[in-house]
Formats: structure tokens, sequence, C-alpha cells
């Protein structure tokens, strides 16, 4: 617990990530710097340990600088850090954003420190539950490696796993997620609106649906997408998944759009299958 931290950005994650590192003695949490003292002092009560400041200039020097502030304030927020003069080739700057690689501490490497980006993939909705259940969350790392080094000890102390990515495709890792939870719940509402079209409420096409998500999403995570598919694709029966298409388009030709993608995406993933079968 020798080394320092100073959290730049006081909300869900920059507080969630202080406490956590204080209750398991990993970083002694120096200096909170929000966007306001009043918000910097609600952090520094729920860490449990650190100094609440209001501005730059407050900041006294430190070994870590982790910078959770809005994706579209990191880069000028490691600028207004550059200018303290407090940073230096022993210092390690990093930020947890999915969608940003290190390049946005640019002004924090130009003053020697290590850079990296560590992006736990999980909410941070309800800090409090975050805390009691934040192990085993696998987070996207990449950076300098002297960066790495030491977060990947402090971040494995808390419980996580950290997983390498190439930052020169971080927006293409970020879209995974987007893939895998939002437009999941997208096609999920496309699919009880096709339902609603053929006269099933609402509440009745999601009680149906559960069923086979459930199933499904089982079957993903126990044997991997190619083994999981199913439906007249996955069985190459391609005229009822023509007639399909077609039922779908005269019903909404956006979604008719939309099907006729992910169709040629599942003949792909299908072809895939049969391929790993033989």
């Amino acid at each position: 617990m020798s080394q320092t931290l100073t959290i730049i950005g006081g909300g869900h994650v920059g507080k969630t990530l202080g406490r956590l590192w204080t209750l398991h003695r990993t970083f002694v949490v120096q200096d909170v710097l929000s966007r306001s003292l009043a918000s910097s002092r609600q952090a520094v009560s729920f860490i449990g340990a650190g100094r609440a400041i209001g501005d730059y200039a407050g900041l006294q020097p430190s070994d870590i600088y982790l910078i959770a502030t809005p994706d579209d304030q990191i880069a000028q927020c490691a600028e207004r850090l550059a200018r303290t003069g407090h940073l230096s080739a022993g210092n390690v700057v990093f930020h947890c954003s999915g969608a940003l690689d290190s390049g946005e501490l640019q002004a924090a490497r130009h003053c020697g420190a290590a850079v990296a980006s560590i992006h736990p993939i999980r909410s941070f909705a309800a800090p409090e539950q975050v805390v009691q259940s934040f192990a085993g969350t696998y987070c996207g790392a990449e950076g300098e490696q002297r960066a790495l080094d030491i977060l990947s000890a402090a971040f494995s102390a808390i419980g996580a796993q950290l997983v390498p990515i190439n930052g020169d495709f971080k927006m293409l890792y970020h879209s995974a997620a987007v893939f895998a939870s939002n437009y999941l719940v997208t096609l999920l509402d496309v699919a009880q609106q096709a339902y609603a079209g053929a006269g099933v409420p609402n509440d009745v096409a999601l009680a149906m649906m559960e069923p086979l998500i459930r199933k499904t999403v089982d079957d993903i995570f126990r044997s991997g997408p190619e083994n999981a598919l199913s439906g007249p694709i996955a069985r190459g029966d391609m005229t009822t998944a023509a007639k399909q298409y077609h039922a779908v388009r005269a019903w909404d030709k956006r979604h008719g759009t939309l099907y006729k993608q992910l169709g040629r995406a599942t003949v792909d993933l299908a072809a895939r299958r049969n391929k790993s079968r033989q």
C-alpha cells in the first residue's frame, strides 16, 4: 500500500474503484478531484479515504492518476494534469473508457508518464453493488507496458481479469459490447414488434420469448455461437428463410432490410459450423 492514487472524476467508476482499492489496501487514495467540491466530497465519503479537491491547483504529487471523467473530457483533463508539473517518468496515468485508447493521454506521455487504458466490462450504475460483486470482472487493457505492469497487479488485487487488446482497434472492441448488449435489446424489441404485428399482446410476446432467449443464451455460453445456431438457415431451409424475409418486408421495409442483413450473416455462421463439423 505504498503507492498513492489520485482520482480525477468522482463519478460511479472513479469512486467505486477507489473504494475497492482502499478496502483491499492496494493504493493509498490521496486526492479526489471532481466537477465540484461537493461532488469530490461525496466521492471521498464513498471511498472512505482521500482528500476532496476543488481544482487542479490543489492536487498533490501522486504516483498513479486515474482519469475517470466522461470520454469527451479525458484528453483535456490529461492536458490540465500535465500543466500541474506533477508528472514525470515515475508516474502512471490511465483512464477507463471503453471506446477511447490510451492515446487520449498524450499530454501525460509527453511529460514522461506511462499511460494505459483499463476498461471494466460491466455497468457501474449501482456502485454499492459493484463493490460487492466486482471480483471476476473482465477488463480490456492496452497501453505502455510499464503502466500495464503496475495496473495489472492493482486490478488483479480486486479480482479483475485483464484481457490484452489492440489499442489500434479500441473502437471496434467497444462495438463488440454494443452488439452483445445494446443491439441485442434492439433486436428483441423488433421481435416483440413482429409478434404484435401478428396479434400477440406485448406481455404475452415477452413470456413466449423468454424460454427461447434463455435457452439460446445458455447454449451460446456452453458451446459457442456456431453450435448454438438453429432455425431455417441452420437447417439449410432457404425457402422458408426467403418467405420470412418477404413477410417481414411487407410488414416493415426497415425491418425487412435488417432481416436480410442478419440472414446473410447467419448464412456465413452456418457455413463455418458445417465446415467445422466436416
